[in-house]
């Protein structure tokens, strides 16, 4: 199993982190956790291609965790030139109505995609790149999922638990993937200290945690209650037991030397496995070596 970290940053613009977005190769699947804005791109430098993505699991429908999903579907689509199977997407509802939004032949792309399949010289592209027409529609395969679900992929099994973010508004979840090749948990925007995320992580060897405001700094309680902070997030991997902490989803405010330093130190104070500060493309090798210790 590897895990591409291809965006780490929040909605706030940057040159350096894209929205949230990441890559896990496990088996013979190449699987999107959340593709916002930016991570398409990061995608692109990773070495992958649209066309090599098996499946989408987004967390929650925040637009800087979803809004280049529909980049990923209509590239995969266009490029594929019905010479691939239909993307599997899995997420929260109304996972499905937003999809028929951007994809049915009434929806946002209808115009662009109805241009695509006949025109000619849409079909001619179309039969360079191998297809035969009469070229097929986009078809996302979308399930919507729940607490508790589980999606077998075969070489590898994804469980799904609930987050502590922003409902009743969207409903949110966290991801956990378990494979011979390792284990992985993404807590999506959890915050605070969430005993289901907590449940969910147990003893895996990665867990990708958003990493939002330094402690004591959050606007006010609700928030740290919807977004955590550093110190929630060194008792979240305490009390998992799991192996290395991943931080993303970071503001620009705890983004600085110094700062980023002193919060290491104040988690490693509770929590004494590795932890990664994330960068935008940073490869996690689940189950390679620990790294060495700080003094």
């Amino acid at each position: 199993m590897k895990i591409t970290l291809l965006g780490t940053g929040t909605p706030t613009p940057s040159l350096k982190r894209q929205s949230s977005g990441y890559l896990i190769e496990v088996g013979d699947d190449l699987i999107v956790m959340d593709h916002g804005p930016g991570a398409h791109h990061r995608l692109i430098e990773s070495g992958a291609r649209a066309v090599d993505v098996t499946h989408v699991f987004l967390s929650h429908l925040h637009y800087d965790h979803c809004m280049d999903y529909t980049r990923l579907v209509l590239q995969r689509w266009d490029i594929g030139a019905d010479l691939i199977p239909d993307l599997k997407v899995y997420g929260p509802p109304p996972l499905k109505r937003m999809t028929e939004q951007l994809f049915s032949e009434d929806g946002v792309y209808g115009p662009d995609i109805r241009a695509r399949v006949n025109h000619q010289g849409s079909i001619d592209v179309f039969k360079f790149r191998g297809g035969v027409p009469p070229r097929k529609w986009p078809a996302p395969q979308v399930t919507e999922l729940k607490p508790g679900d589980v999606v077998d992929g075969g070489k590898w099994k994804l469980t799904v638990a609930e987050a502590s973010h922003v409902q009743p508004y969207l409903e949110c979840y966290a991801y956990r993937i378990d494979s011979d090749e390792g284990s992985m948990c993404y807590s999506g925007d959890s915050g605070a200290v969430c005993p289901a995320v907590i449940d969910l992580a147990r003893g895996v060897d990665v867990l990708i945690h958003m990493n939002h405001y330094r402690t004591g700094t959050e606007p006010t309680e609700i928030y740290r209650e919807v977004c955590g902070n550093p110190i929630d997030n060194a008792h979240i991997a305490r009390e998992a037991g799991v192996k290395t902490l991943v931080l993303t989803h970071f503001l620009e405010q705890i983004d600085q030397p110094g700062i980023r330093e002193r919060i290491l130190r104040e988690m490693m104070e509770i929590y004494d496995g590795d932890i990664v500060w994330g960068e935008d493309l940073m490869v996690i090798p689940v189950k390679g070596p620990r790294l060495a210790k700080m003094e």
